[in-house]
């Protein structure tokens, strides 16, 4: 499933980028974040033109990089989550090379599928572009979940 080239509404942007910062700040242990400014927690997720042409395009991803990726997915599923009040996991597989697959549950549902590729490149140009990336993730979710609430709710 492609992502839509509409605009998602600004709420669920906002939603989104909330709850990137929240699980951001949940990692921070020893309270080393907390003068720092939302934007500068997610500075490491925008990555510029000039920025993104200094990053080969074959690579592994460092560690740092794949713990992004996975806050990135944990704060869609969250999203969907406080949208449609259906639990969501998130499950990832990558292969060292910086290739693989997240998909998030909801119940039964796969309600996020999301082939990776290039992730030592993961980011996003602009605040927005990530806030927007996010919200159209979580947008597919929600779609499913409305789509195909009984298999979402199925407990069994």
């Amino acid at each position: 499933m492609k992502l839509k080239e509409e605009k998602v509404d600004s709420q669920l942007v906002s939603d989104f980028i909330d709850e990137l910062v929240n699980q951001m700040r949940a990692q921070d242990t020893y309270g080393s974040w907390d003068g720092k400014k939302n934007e500068e927690l997610l500075k490491d997720y925008i990555i510029d033109v000039q920025k993104r042409k200094e990053i080969p395009i074959i690579g592994d991803p460092d560690p740092d990089i794949l713990w992004r990726v996975e806050l990135f997915f944990n704060a869609v599923a969250l999203t969907i989550e406080k949208r449609t009040g259906v639990l969501v996991v998130p499950m990832m597989s990558m292969h060292h090379e910086g290739f693989g697959r997240v998909i998030l549950f909801g119940g039964r549902l796969v309600v996020v599928n999301k082939t990776l590729r290039d992730v030592h490149r993961f980011g996003y140009p602009t605040l927005e572009k990530l806030g927007e990336a996010g919200a159209k993730y979580a947008l597919m979710g929600i779609e499913m979940i409305t789509r195909f609430p009984e298999v979402a709710r199925f407990e069994g």
